[in-house]
Order: C-alpha cells, then structure tokens, then sequence
C-alpha cells in the first residue's frame, strides 16, 4: 500500500496508539484534538504523557486543534473520540470535507438516547457521496501494550470487504494483525456490550470474589451479549472471534481496563461520581449500560447481568445485593437461549 494520509479524530490512549502504528507502517498520522496544551505537548515534546507517562512518540506524528488542516487532502478518516461525541463530530466533519475518504472508527459504544450503534451515527451524518463503506476496528487491545508495539490482533468489519481489507492493509504489521469480517452488527455489539460486562467483573473482583465468579460473568456475559446481537441482526459466531469473547476476557480481566477498575471501585464502595472525576477518561461502560439495558427492555431481549449493572449504577442498588439477586434466579438449563 502506497502511503496514506490518516486523519485520526481524537488524541485519546487509542487514538495515539494507533497513530504510532500508522506511522511505523510508513503513513502519515494527524492527530485532532480541541485541548490546545494537548496538542502542543505532542508536537513539541512528543508525548501525550495523560495517557502514557513514559512513551516518547515518533516524532513524525503530527497533531492539530484544526479540523479543517487535519482533513485537508486526507485518505482516510479515523473516529476515536467517545461516542457520546461522536455525532457532533460526524457534523464538523461533513460541514467540512470536500473529497471522499475511507471512514472508519475504533470506539467501542452506543449512544444515549437512539441506542445506535457508532457506524450507523456516521452513516447518517456523513454523506455517502464523501465516504466509503464505515469500517469497524475492534478487538482485545490495551492501548498500553499496543503504544510499546506487543503482540495485538483485532478485527476490521465492514459491509464491503474491500473497506475491510483496507484497514487490515492499513495497519497490519509484524505486531499487529486484522481479520476482515462483514458483520459490522456483530463486532460493533460485541466491543461495546463487553466493556458492560467489565464492569461487574471489576465490581466482583472490588467485592474480593475469586476467579471462579470471574469465569461466571465472562461465560454469562457473552452469553447475554450474543443474545441481544443476534436479535438486532449479528452474526452468532462473530462472538466468538476476537472481537466477541477475545474483547470480553482482555476487557473483564485487566488493570488496564478502566471499565474494570471503575467497577472494581464500586466493588469497594465508592461513589460512581467520585470514580467518574478520577479516572480522567470516559468511561464507556457506564453509558453503554443505559442505553443496552433500555434496549433490551424495547427488545424483550433477557439481559440480567447488564440489567443488574444497570440498578447499581443508576438505581442505587447495592453490588453485593445485586449478585444475591441474580444467584437466585429461576434455574435454567445452561443451553437455553436466556
């Protein structure tokens, strides 16, 4: 592949990590931001220290507070931004762009309100006329280990393989590797719905259960979140690739996960407000739990485990009250559909 400019809107942990990716792979890599002190610090001192402390980045990564300068001549536009934005962004970028791209996105959410998946918010605010087919990037990935270039494999979902290959020729080299895959449903419900599940898991961890509830949660988990895919189109096998259950054990097992540590805190009693101000970043699972469970609830789609997290965060139940609540469940066959 010949060298492709690569605007990458968002200078989060993955935004940069993935900068520094492309730029290992030979592109050019612009980073947007709104955070004048941000961008600064990446031009002129090469690190991007809120997110990694100790990582100096190529100096070849670029970033600018100017969405039009970042647009200007791109081949590829990539959205890391936090999908409670990613709508308003999808607008600055239609209002400006004035030649057709490759679009593409690496968050992992649903957004408040409409319950769409991110794909679709960009399919609607971005005119077809301008863009490519949205291709999905998704996968078991700590920006913390991709960022000093660990072994990463993820997926890259589009409705046209081509897309799809693109982002897997894009980025694909000796530490990263990408499947393509068509189901865009599956692979987008699969990254979002997981970061849900990582929040019990930390809140069980935070509670000091062992890792036999920690394998419950993950089987369960998956269990539920296949359900609610498969009902709104997926494929059932996509949730057992990377994307399904390699995003959900990365997700629901490691400090990295600031889905995990934020319930891993509920687990000890903090307050949601509290843990929300210290973490410094959004958590996804948080909002992604109210609009899956008010999904759910639309769908008739049996989801106990995010219903569950869904009453300790919003509701105020008690976490350890909460796990009582789903042992006593009515008994079930384990290969039953609910």
């Amino acid at each position: 592949m010949d060298s492709q400019k690569v605007a990458i809107l968002g200078p989060g942990s993955w935004g940069t990590a993935l900068s520094q990716v492309l730029t290992d792979n030979g592109h050019q890599a612009i980073l947007y931001g709104d955070s004048a002190q941000q961008i600064k610090e990446i031009n002129e001192q090469h690190t991007n220290t809120r997110y990694f402390k100790d990582i100096v980045l190529d100096e070849r990564i670029y970033a600018s507070t100017d969405l039009k300068e970042v647009l200007k001549e791109a081949d590829a536009l990539l959205f890391v931004v936090p999908t409670k934005v990613t709508r308003l962004v999808a607008k600055q970028v239609a209002g400006l762009l004035d030649h057709k791209v490759h679009v593409l996105h690496a968050s992992k959410g649903l957004e408040q309100g409409s319950h769409e998946r991110i794909s679709t918010i960009l399919e609607e605010e971005i005119p077809k006329e301008l863009r490519s087919e949205i291709t999905v990037v998704s996968g078991p990935s700590h920006a913390e280990e991709t960022i000093v270039r660990d072994i990463t494999l993820i997926s890259a979902a589009s409705k046209n393989l081509d897309d799809a290959k693109y982002a897997q020729e894009l980025f694909s080299n000796d530490y990263m590797r990408l499947y393509t895959n068509t189901d865009v449903i599956g692979v987008e419900t699969a990254g979002a719905l997981k970061n849900i599940i990582a929040v019990g898991a930390g809140a069980l961890h935070g509670l000091g259960f062992g890792d036999n509830a920690k394998a419950a949660i993950i089987t369960r988990g998956l269990a539920e979140i296949t359900r609610l895919g498969v009902a709104m189109g997926a494929e059932p096998l996509t949730y057992s690739g990377l994307s399904g259950v390699g995003d959900l054990i990365v997700t629901a097992t490691s400090i990295h996960s600031r889905n995990w540590r934020a319930g891993d805190a509920l687990g000890r009693g903090e307050k949601l407000a509290d843990i929300e101000a210290n973490m410094g970043m959004v958590i996804e699972g948080v909002s992604t739990c109210k609009a899956a469970y008010e999904l759910s609830q639309t769908m008739n789609i049996e989801m106990p485990i995010t219903e569950t997290i869904y009453k300790v965060l919003y509701e105020g139940l008690d976490p350890r009250s909460g796990i009582l609540e789903i042992m006593r469940r009515e008994a079930k066959q384990e290969n039953e559909f609910n």
